[in-house]
This record gives C-alpha cells, structure tokens and sequence, in this order.
C-alpha cells in the first residue's frame, strides 16, 4: 500500500512541477502549418518585428485566402454576424468555449463536436476574427484551438472586422454549408494550469501575470467574486496594454514589437524560456495575454483557465491586496 502511495505522490508531483520551470516542447518559430505556412510578403516583412508574426494576419492575406479550401474563417463575435459577415466565415460566439457548469474550458468531446461543424480539419489553416478595437474573442478561440491541438495552425486577423470594412471590403449575409471536418481535440496539458498546480507551484520558477484592471488587481473591484486581490507575486500588465487604440487609420491593431517588448520588460516580463501563467476573471483576458505573449516569441505559456472565477472564490486560494 505504502509503495502504491508513494508512486501516486510522484506522478502527482510531476503534474504540478510541470506547471512551473520545465523547459517546454520545441515547436518551429515561424511555422503556422497548413495553407498558411507560406508567408506573404507583409508577413516577412513583419517577421523582422514579431518572433512569430505569421500568427497575426492582415486584410490583404484574408482577401488572397478567402477561396483555399484549406483555409476556414472563423467569427468569433457574440453578435453581428447575421448582419454581415467576411464571405465564407463560420459563426463560432467565443463565448460557447467556457464549460457552463465549472469554471473551466469545454471538455474535449464538445470542442471536437463544435469545430467539426465549422468544417475544421486537421490540416485546416484558421483564421479568426472578432468585432476588433478592444475585442478578445479572437485570441480566445485562438487560445482553445492551441490548447485541444492546433498549435501553430490559427491566425487572429489584426484589428477583427472593422479593418476589413475600413480597407472598403464586402460583406455577406450568406451562411456558408460547410461539410463537417475530421478534426480531433486532443489537449495539451503543457498549455494550461490548473487550480491544484498554482497552489502546489514554486512561485518563484514562474511568471504570473494578471491580465485584469488595476482595481481588480488591488481589491478594490471584486467583479461579482466572494474575494478580492491578485496571486501572491503576480504582476499586472492589462490586457488591452498590446493594443494601439489610437492609430492613424482609426482601426485599433497590435502594437509594433518594441512597444510591445517595452510594456513587458517594464513589468518584468523578459525571459522567453520562463514559465508564464496569466490569468483574469474567466480566461478571456488571460487568453488576449497568452496570444500577444505567443506573438513576441515567449515559449512556455500556460494561462489558468479557472482565473479568478475560481481562485477567488475558494477558500483554500489565498489572495493579497
């Protein structure tokens, strides 16, 4: 019984170390798979800013796919769609990704189900796009997709919606038939910490970073929870410090690499090889934290799906002000 015991402590163990200070699995910089891993040329010129521009798309890329069959575009907006939408996109609300009864990602037989009847293969190349300016339903559905299998495979077009319709391009009203795809969720847990992890986790081998405000971040705003505060040690650099929100076009986009890099090496963010958990209330703002993280080139990004919709409501999770 004892030898039974210790080897369920160990394997135990693993899991939670591996939430903090493991070096993780190599994976090409610059490969975006399917379709999409030819660069254009804004790509390559933009590869000279971003570690891994190839996972940021423009209108002029979304225009020269809109018929590869191996392309699928997802939009990700909770409304809006029937209105118009980029010819060819498959309505997916971000919102169907949160498990309705905990506080976590949808299981894997419901993620397949969903993204197989957007006619997602496992070979698929995905756009994805939201209503833009401070939206983050993009980078959500960008977040679900790495983490269920599809590293390297999904793009999140720059400045959603509204920089398609500025750059003077159609809308349709149409709802495409779309043959449902092969694709198999298959979660990577090397993409993710758990609540049983960041109470279990040297601290001190990790970077948190809370995505939320700086009241949430302080206490001073609860946002509906039983407690208020931050993670022990966490840094807070909001979410929607990546986005220019004041650009010449009038269409808010990602900042450029050095403003990017500037905001974090500020906040102490600056060793790509660390272990970096973010987290906010529900995983939406932490996943627009994971993806801007993904694009300068940080390596070992593990969001907490469960943020502060479960941390701060448990007993057992000590938060400071």
């Amino acid at each position: 019984m004892k030898s039974k015991l210790a080897i369920l402590s160990l394997v135990l163990l693993a899991g939670i170390t591996a939430a903090c200070g493991n070096k993780p699995e190599s994976s090409p910089t610059n490969a975006s798979g399917g379709t999409g891993g030819n660069k254009t040329a804004q790509e390559t010129k933009a590869s000279d800013t971003y570690a891994n521009a190839q996972l940021l798309a423009d209108v002029k890329w979304v225009e020269e796919h809109l018929k590869d069959g191996k392309v699928k575009i997802i939009d990700a907006r909770s409304k809006g769609y029937e209105q118009g939408h980029i010819p060819g996109a498959v309505s997916v609300s971000s919102g169907l990704l949160k498990d309705p009864k905990n506080p976590t990602i949808i299981s894997k037989e419901t993620f397949t189900e969903l993204f197989q009847k957007a006619g997602i293969n496992s070979d698929t190349t995905v756009l994805v796009y939201d209503e833009g300016g401070a939206g983050n339903a993009a980078t959500r559905i960008f977040y679900g997709l790495e983490y269920y299998g599809m590293k390297d495979k999904v793009k999140v077009l720059n400045g959603g919606i509204l920089a398609w319709t500025t750059a003077g391009k159609e809308l349709s009203t149409e709802t495409p038939t779309v043959a449902k795809g092969n694709f198999t969720a298959q979660p990577n847990d090397k993409l993710i910490t758990t609540k049983a992890q960041l109470l279990s986790a040297n601290l001190a081998q990790c970077t948190l970073l809370d995505a939320r405000s700086a009241k949430e971040y302080s206490g001073e705003d609860l946002r509906g929870n039983k407690n208020g505060g931050h993670v022990n040690g966490a840094i807070n650099t909001e979410w929607s410090e990546a986005i220019d929100q004041t650009p010449a076009d009038g269409v808010p986009k990602f900042k450029n690499n050095k403003d990017l890099s500037a905001i974090y090496t500020k906040a102490g963010v600056t060793d790509k090889e660390k272990t970096i958990i973010p987290y906010c209330q529900t995983n939406i703002r932490g996943a627009h934290s994971y993806f801007t993280l993904r694009l300068l080139g940080f390596k070992d990004i593990r969001p907490y799906e469960g943020s502060m919709q479960e941390w701060a409501n448990s007993d057992d999770a000590p938060l400071v002000k």
